[in-house]
């Protein structure tokens, strides 16, 4: 049976934080501030080849549009020359572009999909 000490263990003399008037030592915690992840919006652009039918079924398949509002950013990449298609952070972004990029060279498309900074 291992001897019992009749004293608690002392802390070592270079503890951080604070000595309190009942002998007993407050440790503070430095507070961290950490930033939300960059945001990066994916951008669909406008060419005169890609139908747009074929639009409207990327952003309802890659976006999860329903069908009214892959209409709606469908007409503002046709008008303006290219739409936002949805804000994500930056590695769900790049995942995105790739699978767009994809699913156009496969249907024999030249559509064009981009990621920049939101």
């Amino acid at each position: 049976m291992p001897d019992i000490p009749s004293q608690p263990p002392v802390p070592p003399a270079s503890t951080p934080g604070r000595d309190n008037a009942d002998g007993t030592t407050t440790i503070e915690r430095a507070t961290q501030k950490t930033e939300p992840p960059r945001l990066y919006q994916v951008l669909l652009l406008n060419d005169d080849f890609t139908p747009m039918e074929f639009v409207v079924m990327v952003l309802q398949e890659y976006f999860r549009h329903d069908l009214d509002t892959a209409t709606q950013i469908m007409l503002k990449i046709h008008h303006d020359g290219r739409g936002v298609c949805g804000v994500f952070s930056k590695d769900v972004a790049a995942t995105k572009v790739e699978l767009v990029l994809a699913a156009a060279r496969r249907a024999g498309h030249p559509l064009q999909c981009i990621m920049e900074a939101a």
